[in-house]
């Protein structure tokens, strides 16, 4: 079993989400001793947002491509191959200004790929990766999941919901610590529940 470590927080050994991918992953390791883990930093490794060199090979009529362009078609197949080959995905997704952060959304735009993990048809499109489990660690400084307005609010973990069930993963389990900019009680309460929500989604 092959396990995908993805961090993206820019806050380095101050992240709660690190400090969660981190547990969530030790504890899948310890329940499936069978499993081999690849860790990527997003942070540290951010691939280029989204551009015209990136897409220019797919599906294009054009000339021979450029330097550029081949460097970019290069990275989105090694990003899509590494998630394609794997069968658990940890993703720490803090949540930056009501969504998720920039690195984060770039690895994913060279994911959403035509006839790699995903094709249309004339029903619609239809997902080719699904049979992989995906595991986010969701972490906020305020509370969003309990209202009706915070959840208008939150384009975090419903923006992950639907763009892997785009890609075909209908398996995708929450590790939520939220509250966490709102005193210690509530940080360690967050920490606390997410803990418990740690057990079941590594089962």
């Amino acid at each position: 079993m092959k396990l995908l470590h993805v961090d993206s927080s820019i806050l380095g050994a101050h992240s709660v989400s690190r400090q969660l991918t981190a547990d969530i992953v030790a504890k899948w390791c310890e329940n499936h001793p069978d499993t081999t883990v690849e860790h990527l930093d997003l942070a540290v490794n951010a691939p280029n947002h989204f551009s015209a060199d990136a897409i220019a090979i797919k599906g294009i009529a054009q000339p021979e491509p450029t330097e550029a362009q081949r460097a970019e078609n290069a990275l989105s197949e090694k990003l899509v191959s590494q998630f394609l080959a794997s069968d658990v995905i940890v993703i720490g997704a803090p949540f930056y200004n009501f969504s998720i952060p920039t690195q984060l959304k770039a690895w994913i735009d060279r994911l959403a790929q035509p006839g790699r993990t995903f094709k249309y048809t004339e029903k619609g499109p239809v997902g080719l990766a699904g049979g992989k489990t995906v595991i986010v660690a969701s972490t906020r400084g305020g509370m969003y999941a309990n209202s009706e307005g915070g959840q208008a609010m939150e384009h975090q973990e419903s923006y992950l919901k639907v763009v892997m069930g785009f890609f075909g993963i209908t398996d995708v389990r929450i590790v939520r610590a939220e509250g966490l900019a709102m005193g210690e009680d509530a940080k360690n309460q967050a920490l606390s529940t997410a803990k418990a929500d740690m057990e079941q989604v590594t089962a």
